[in-house]
């Protein structure tokens, strides 16, 4: 039995279940721990009444480390947000002996395949601790800057060597857990550079193609497959990471691919119209009408400008993805907008 676990907000929260139904489709009798931020969350979780998924609120992890508690004075909401990142695997490893294993997952991950594979090559390498490297696409290699591997998915094993790893981790993020960038970090991302060269044998650099494929490497990959089950240089795609994929309302939904680059019309629609299928699934299971829009953010009219040219924002029409704005340029708005502002480009969700 695999244990994994995410946290997120009402804004998130179909995401969440939509994570969690893929988990049930492909990893039957895994158990997913899910850290609720707000009461509306909370509840809706608990409603769902399954077995295999056990819900924490934000209180009672606060209430188990006071650490943590102290940090929330310290830093914005996203940036406490990252600080949790660390802070509530190793609460679970610590508070839950039943738990072999914890994989952490952001709530906008979706799985399309079993991730046996994972686990495998992990195991195989004799390792505690599992983590992916971003492998950005090309052109876009500047932005390691920000971090050579990725939060997104993380694999901690219920051993001396794995709960080191996440409570060095968490030490660090306690310390120091902003949104900017200074060198040798980044918020609660660049932390993990250090780790196979500090932890050696014990951290393990997933080499599976298809596991963690998102908006920044997607480009870099050789795609084929089905629409039921696409493949990316010749293995399954295991688990897409759908980063910064938001409704903004009326149909349109704002891809976050503009500073990396986006899909064309046949490979989003194969990719996001699942997703969005799942999303909607969700909202129902829930109880919403549809998911929930983002927050509303103030975009300078420079970015308007960028998103007309390139074509991040999708408009879906029955079933199609269609660009608002000129589509073909935007595979390389990333690398362009990165000649033009350098290490500006934030990795940041």
């Amino acid at each position: 039995m695999n244990h994994y676990c995410t946290y997120f907000d009402r804004i998130y929260l179909t995401h969440g279940v939509a994570l969690w139904n893929s988990i049930q489709q492909h990893d039957p009798g895994a158990v997913l721990w899910v850290l609720t931020l707000d009461d509306t969350t909370a509840v809706v979780m608990r409603g769902l009444r399954q077995e295999d998924l056990r819900v924490v609120t934000l209180a009672e992890l606060e209430a188990g480390d006071a650490a943590l508690a102290a940090a929330k004075a310290n830093r914005s909401r996203v940036e406490y947000y990252f600080t949790l990142s660390p802070c509530w695997p190793d609460w679970l490893l610590r508070t839950r002996s039943e738990i072999p294993a914890i994989t952490y997952l952001d709530a906008d991950l979706y799985f399309w395949s079993s991730p046996a594979p994972i686990f495998t090559e992990i195991e195989a390498a004799g390792a505690s601790v599992g983590i992916t490297a971003h492998r950005y696409s090309p052109g876009l290699e500047a932005l390691k800057v920000w971090g050579s591997y990725n939060v997104g998915i993380q694999y901690f094993r219920n051993d001396e060597a794995g709960r080191a790893v996440v409570a060095d981790w968490r030490a660090r993020c306690l310390d120091w857990c902003y949104d900017r960038y200074e060198p040798d970090r980044f918020a609660d991302q660049k932390y993990l550079d250090a780790w196979p060269e500090r932890f050696g044998r014990a951290v393990h650099v997933v080499a599976h193609p298809g596991v963690n494929v998102a908006p920044w490497n997607w480009r870099g990959l050789r795609w084929g497959g089905s629409a039921v089950l696409p493949t990316v240089d010749g293995r399954p795609l295991v688990v897409f990471h759908y980063a910064k994929f938001r409704l903004l309302g009326s149909g349109i939904w704002d891809s976050g691919q503009l500073e990396f680059s986006v899909m064309p019309r046949g490979r989003r629609v194969r990719l996001y119209e699942p997703y969005w299928q799942a999303l909607h699934a969700a909202a129902r299971t829930t109880g919403m009408t549809a998911p929930s829009a983002t927050r509303g953010a103030r975009v300078g009219w420079r970015k308007w400008v960028m998103r007309a040219l390139f074509g991040p924002a999708w408009w879906r029409a029955g079933g199609c993805w269609i660009a608002l704005g000129l589509g073909p340029l935007g595979r390389y708005g990333g690398a362009l907008m990165l000649a033009r502002r350098g290490k500006k480009i934030s990795m940041t969700a």
